[in-house]
């Protein structure tokens, strides 16, 4: 069930509001166009099989899935998902290529910490894949370090955190 609260903000004149299964296309479609662009194949079966049911896997695991629009157009995605009571990981955070380089990726992501530390996480992790190297940067000058020896997994071969 997705709270109330969560629904809907404004960030400058794009909206962020919470994800539901009804935008399971658009946010499949985002998503795969962007890790194609890096040269990374998306599956539904495997590695985003997370990507099925937004709500289950998301909203209903005590996680959060929010898109972001441009009118009624999804322009970025960026989701948390509980990991253990005190851990979340930061995920599916996409922005359009057309929408870099104006600050929308970094508030995507303070929305994001802001949502961890009002769910009790005190820290955060993510995987990413390395040639992801802006996104890398944004998550570097947000704190976050890399966590040397962690597991990692699928397309993703680098593993970061910060405490909150």
């Amino acid at each position: 069930m997705i709270p109330k609260h969560e629904m809907q903000q404004a960030v400058g004149e794009y909206t962020l509001r919470a994800a539901t299964n009804a935008d399971l296309p658009v946010v499949w479609d985002l998503i795969s166009s962007v890790l194609l662009s890096y040269g990374i194949t998306g599956n539904r079966q495997t590695t985003d099989r997370d990507l099925a049911d937004l709500e289950v896997n998301y909203w209903n695991a005590k996680g959060a899935f929010f898109v972001l629009l441009n009118g009624e157009a999804v322009i970025g995605t960026v989701a948390l998902h509980h990991e253990a009571d005190t851990v979340c990981e930061l995920c599916r955070m996409y922005l359009a290529p057309q929408y870099r380089g104006h600050g929308l990726g970094r508030r995507l992501l303070e929305h994001a910490l802001r949502e961890a530390r009002e769910r009790g996480f005190k820290e955060v992790r993510l995987k990413t894949a390395s040639v992801l190297v802006e996104a890398i940067s944004l998550y570097k000058r947000a704190g976050f370090s890399t966590l040397e020896g962690a597991v990692t997994c699928g397309n993703c071969d680098l593993v970061m955190c910060r405490m909150l």
